[in-house]
């Protein structure tokens, strides 16, 4: 819990967790994820900036991050998400 809060406290983290979630949310399917590139373009925040943070939040395991071919796609990882959920409320 401590590593959930620890990377939460960051704001890009933060900004970057809630766009991740936005988007999976927008698709309506959990399966579809957000690209790195989308997160970088929508936040204004530097590519190298946006993978360090993205990295914490994978370690923090409330993201999930794979490549699908040339892409960097990220996902909200659900169990923490229902973590998060009930700490912080909807």
């Amino acid at each position: 819990m401590a590593r959930i809060f620890r990377a939460l406290s960051n704001p890009n983290r933060l900004k970057i967790y809630l766009e991740i979630l936005k988007n999976q949310e927008a698709t309506l399917d959990a399966g579809l994820g957000c690209h790195l590139s989308s997160i970088v373009r929508c936040l204004k925040i530097g590519s190298p900036t946006v993978s360090h943070h993205v990295r914490e939040l994978v370690n923090a395991d409330l993201i999930t991050a794979e490549r699908e071919g040339k892409f960097l796609v990220c996902r909200i990882n659900p169990r923490t998400r229902e973590l998060a959920r009930k700490l912080f409320g909807d």
